[in-house]
């Protein structure tokens, strides 16, 4: 079963996740160093990242999302339960 490696950034609002994902994509920051200012998850302090994991751990609208990127790929703002996120796809294992 293959593993993705993912960071994300969670905020509340879809209004934050796309002007962050209009920083990020213009090279006003990185993906990391807006995860460690702005994100409500823990992981945050790591550059949002996840760590791997693969499919069922995850809640399905950020799972789905994530398992659709290419590696260096940063998703469009996703709805969960938690607020929106914003996915960088770091690693992918087979």
């Amino acid at each position: 079963m293959s593993k993705i490696r993912a960071s994300h950034i969670l905020v509340k609002t879809e209004e934050e996740a796309l002007n962050l994902y209009n920083e990020i994509k213009d090279g006003k920051i990185e993906f990391e160093a807006a995860a460690m200012e702005n994100s409500m998850c823990p992981s945050g302090r790591n550059g949002g990242d996840l760590g791997f994991f693969g499919k069922g751990m995850m809640v399905k609208p950020f799972e789905d999302a994530a398992f659709d990127l290419e590696v260096g790929e940063i998703s469009q703002p996703v709805e969960t339960q938690f607020g929106w996120h914003l996915i960088k796809l770091t690693d992918k294992k087979d």
